[in-house]
């Protein structure tokens, strides 16, 4: 396939729209169901470069959900404690645990369930069974992997009445080092950024505690990977193996460090006992309940366990979780991983990382104000790599 005509652009008055190889070449994929529209393939292609590049670094199967060409989150195919697979609904899924893909997959469409709602799919290995009934239940615009089973494939088959985008790509292929794109009629040339990220890049640790776990490297690569396919400026933090914040597309960095913690903080309290237990109506189905227990943890919009409104929702009358009870609960969860694609040029930063866990900081370094990042840090008992490399994406 030479090229592949798309509906439309970004938006439907951007007509007429195609992707292509500038060299005339073949397209390194087949699109074996569905009709991928522009975005989606903005994602398709962001998100498996991701997968591709955390499978590479840590060797084990990865999975992200990607959303506005970002990532919601990303994982590795570590196995899921009981408490988690029941915050991320998968505790009925028979051999999960016995598929690090599917663990993977659960673990990066479960991080941020309301961010993930129509999201694109990646998958650094071939989808199997399993992951393609988890797939199957969820709404989602599609999916990119470097093959599909034959089960799988009929399984996801089944989704959109038969109209779910699938894309199969070339696990092979290596893209030109120089990149392209227009603006304003304009070109502008680049090469591709094809840093390495490992565990070399964590070595300059800076601060006075240099003890740094290799549950902690591990999270650190998960985060600067995501980082590096995340709309900039953005700050991630990871945990256990997954990114469990993301906070993208932000002018000031603090933003992007409260977006991060507020987005790791619903996760952990995703797993308290209360949310847990939560009495939801069978007729609410799973976009409705991560509606519910959004607005039930952040207290958003409407009061769910208002009188009048609960019973929409909950065959019980909830308890309220209080800021007290969510504050005793995520003193209790420590030993997160921060990523940031570019330095740190406050230490309001390390304060607000500090409320949601974080111990584990890599950053590029080089502002003016360092030093006063570096006491906060130490302040803490933190440890904090300076990677020396700036991530940006746009």
């Amino acid at each position: 396939m030479k090229e592949f005509e798309l509906k439309y652009g970004c938006n439907p008055n951007q007509k007429p729209a195609k992707i292509f190889m500038h060299d005339g070449s073949d397209l390194p994929i087949e699109i074996l169901g569905g009709r991928p529209g522009y975005i989606n393939f903005l994602d398709a292609f962001n998100s498996w470069q991701l997968v591709k590049e955390l499978k590479e670094a840590l060797g084990l199967p990865s999975a992200a959900s990607f959303k506005h060409v970002s990532p919601t989150s990303a994982a590795v195919g570590i196995p899921l404690g009981e408490e988690l697979k029941r915050a991320v609904f998968e505790d009925d899924i028979e051999g999960l645990d016995d598929s690090p893909l599917a663990c993977a997959y659960a673990r990066a469409r479960g991080t941020d369930r309301m961010c993930s709602f129509g999201d694109w799919i990646a998958l650094s290995d071939v989808c199997d069974e399993v992951t393609a009934e988890m797939i199957k239940r969820e709404v989602s615009d599609g999916i990119i992997a470097p093959g599909y089973t034959d089960k799988a494939l009929e399984i996801l088959h089944t989704k959109k009445k038969g109209n779910y985008n699938i894309v199969k790509i070339d696990k092979d292929y290596v893209p030109d080092p120089a990149e392209h794109k227009q603006v304003f009629g304009i070109t502008f040339e680049q090469g591709r950024n094809n840093f390495k990220i490992d565990r070399e890049l964590l070595s300059n640790i800076v601060t006075k505690n240099k003890e740094l776990p290799e549950s902690a490297v591990r999270d650190l690569i998960i985060s600067l990977i995501t980082l590096k396919y995340t709309q900039s400026n953005s700050v991630c933090f990871a945990y256990d193996g997954q990114a469990i914040g993301v906070g993208a597309g932000q002018q000031s960095r603090i933003h992007c460090t409260r977006l991060a913690g507020s987005k790791a903080d619903t996760w952990f309290l995703r797993q308290s006992e209360k949310v847990l237990n939560l009495k939801f109506r069978e007729d609410l189905g799973r976009p409705g309940r991560d509606n519910v227990i959004d607005g039930y943890i952040n207290q958003n919009e409407e009061d769910v366990c208002a009188e009048g409104i609960w019973q929409q929702y909950f065959t019980e009358r909830p308890e309220p979780l209080t800021k007290e009870e969510q504050q005793a609960y995520l003193a209790t969860k420590r030993g997160v991983a921060l990523g940031s694609d570019a330095f740190f040029p406050f230490s309001d930063n390390i304060e607000r990382a500090y409320r949601s866990g974080v111990d584990y900081i890599a950053e590029p370094g080089g502002s003016v104000r360092d030093a006063a990042v570096i006491e906060c840090c130490d302040k803490y008992n933190m440890v904090m790599a300076f990677t020396g490399m700036r991530l940006f994406h746009h």
